[in-house]
């Protein structure tokens, strides 16, 4: 009998919470527009007010636990509004800004020899965000996953395992300036105080993307089943064969993935670059000798310019870094799809 009262119990219409909208947006215009309110602030009396009436509707007609279940759901919806409305906000900005800097010119010139008025472009910029990211990836990549290989397979929750892990775990927070300083202390070791390299920002950058590798390719190989590799030793594969040919194209999509993503995180980086690799108004192609400018720092040095130009230029370039950066991510998704095993994907 009281499954039946449950199931005859009324309900809102589907429609209430946009009529609950409507009525709590034009609501909250009225003492926005005597009070003087902005746009974010008849937003937040919008939200309160449609949060309040529903939940007040739901108790009256239905029941408490279906109103508090509409007050749970809405407090859901509202923190995930706030959460990606900066980004939007952001994304919305720099395309909007941006947009206006970019052309051929832009996109195919350096800054050498432009003066006064001239636009230039960042394709110095664009060549050395390139050769430093590159470099840094051909060296954090092959140590971050035998580092990822040693905790998961030989390891064992050891002595030496759990100090590497902390270690990995310390080297997360490191700041970024703080690993420009130690590349270019140890640049300064072998090269004199005086050497600016592109190779000291990919040192620096190794530094800041070692982490994320080792802790994304820890969690892909601990996800490969225990079973393949069980199955391997029984046919009396060796355990470094059971791990070149078992474990890791099992992870590689989860592999490929983790390093896209570190590469992402790292790209945007400005402070050890400009500490260690300086910059350049032209193309330099030569990761050991002479400066380099990467995207972060010419965006940097546009807007310390405090000219129109130069404000123009820094939006151009941050729209070609966040494109980088989207694109980076976009690629990461799809290749963890495109090599995931088949019951994963």
């Amino acid at each position: 009998m009281s499954l039946q009262l449950s199931a005859n119990r009324a309900r809102l219409p589907h429609w209430a919470p946009y009529l609950v909208g409507g009525v709590a947006a034009a609501a909250a215009g009225f003492p926005t527009l005597v009070a003087g309110w902005s746009l974010a602030g008849w937003v937040v009396a919008a939200l309160a007010l449609f949060v309040t009436l529903l939940a007040v509707w739901s108790l009256l007609v239905e029941s408490r636990r279906a109103a508090v279940d509409r007050l749970v759901t809405c407090f859901v919806w509202v923190a995930t509004l706030a959460a990606t409305a900066p980004l939007l906000w952001l994304l919305w900005v720099v395309v909007d800004h941006g947009i206006r800097s970019i052309n051929v010119e832009f996109l195919t010139y350096s800054m050498y020899n432009v003066v006064g008025t001239e636009q230039g472009g960042l394709y110095h910029a664009l060549i050395g965000t390139l050769l430093i990211t590159s470099a840094a990836a051909l060296v954090s990549v092959p140590v971050g996953v035998l580092c990822a290989v040693y905790l998961v397979e030989y390891g064992g929750g050891g002595r030496l395992a759990r100090i590497v892990s902390f270690l990995v775990d310390v080297m997360t927070g490191i700041p970024s300036i703080v690993a420009g300083l130690f590349a270019l202390a140890v640049l300064a070791l072998l090269f004199g105080p005086a050497f600016r390299a592109g190779i000291g920002g990919s040192v620096a950058l190794s530094l800041l993307m070692l982490p994320t590798v080792v802790r994304s390719a820890e969690e892909m190989f601990r996800l490969v089943p225990d079973d393949l590799r069980e199955a391997s030793y029984a046919l009396g594969v060796p355990k470094w064969l059971t791990i070149l040919r078992v474990v890791l194209p099992t992870a590689l999509g989860g592999l490929v993935s983790g390093v896209v993503l570190a590469i992402s995180r790292v790209v945007g980086e400005t402070a050890p670059l400009l500490v260690v690799a300086g910059s350049v108004d032209g193309v330099n192609t030569d990761l050991f000798s002479g400066r380099m400018t990467t995207i972060p720092v010419y965006i940097y040095e546009q807007y310390s310019e405090s000219t129109p130009i130069g404000y123009q230029n820094a939006w151009g370039g941050a729209l070609v870094l966040l494109t980088v950066v989207v694109v980076l991510n976009l690629a990461a998704r799809i290749i963890g799809r495109l090599l995931a095993p088949a019951g994963r994907r």
